[in-house]
């Protein structure tokens, strides 16, 4: 389909879808705790998109039956909320979140401790919010894709840690998914050139093993040899000058 570039009036559209997004982030933040199940907090963030006059991007995507996905400890993304799967003390858990309002989509996660984790765990966190921001110095007219992935890549694997392959960021807009795909680790070449007008979800994901990956029947993806993951992401917006992240309050 191709890279499509963004009116403001369009850029407008997702932000407030952005803004709709960061709410529910928020809210939630403020709900988790040991003994919540994962559906329970599913609920709650539809019922808020809901109220503000969205919807839930994820729910009926690609078969997806809820409106967030709730990746526990091992799983890396697309986690089934469930009634059955209650958060305990030490997990910690990405949750994503997509926003529809207007015609245009919003994309987000974060990945929060349940109670008291362990510093190691605790920097598995950190360093993949941090390796985002890494990234972000880079989004910027007039540079070349693959110089995010690049900056979020040697970060990662500086602290120790390891920058999922199998899944990358992506373009948003229309679609909640459109080109173009936004790896985090190098690639040769080095990607579209970004220009004023692009929107983009940057996502690290990031295990504390190995990068390898596989997936499940219901399709939660898992790291291979079962150490933690953590998933860090925003919608940005390229500008003439610094860009601007669309997810945040």
């Amino acid at each position: 389909m191709g890279i499509t570039i963004k009116s403001e009036n369009e850029i407008k559209k997702i932000r407030k879808a952005g803004l709709i997004l960061a709410k529910t982030h928020e809210l939630l933040a403020q709900t988790l705790k040991p003994g919540i199940s994962t559906i329970e907090l599913d609920q709650i963030a539809e019922e808020f998109i809901r109220s503000q006059g969205a919807a839930p991007s994820f729910k009926g995507l690609y078969g997806f039956p809820a409106s967030i996905c709730t990746s526990i400890n091992e799983e890396v993304v697309h986690g089934i909320p469930s009634k059955k799967v209650k958060l305990k003390e030490g997990d910690i858990i990405s949750i994503d979140i997509g926003v529809y309002l207007d015609g245009f989509h919003s994309d987000g996660a974060k990945t929060y401790a349940v109670g008291e984790i362990p510093r190691e765990t605790k920097k598995l966190i950190d360093v993949t919010r941090e390796s985002f921001y890494k990234g972000l110095q880079y989004a910027k007219a007039g540079n070349h894709l693959y110089e995010i992935s690049t900056a979020i890549q040697q970060y990662v694997e500086a602290n120790g840690f390891s920058v999922v392959r199998d899944l990358v960021g992506h373009g948003v807009g229309k679609k909640l998914h459109e080109d173009p795909q936004i790896p985090n680790y190098k690639l040769p070449g080095r990607g579209p050139k970004l220009q004023k007008g692009m929107v983009l979800a940057i996502e690290p994901m990031v295990n504390m093993g190995t990068y390898e990956v596989r997936i499940l029947s219901n399709n939660t993806v898992v790291t291979r040899d079962g150490s933690l993951s953590a998933h860090y992401e925003h919608t940005i917006a390229i500008t003439d000058g610094e860009p601007e992240i669309l997810t945040i309050l």
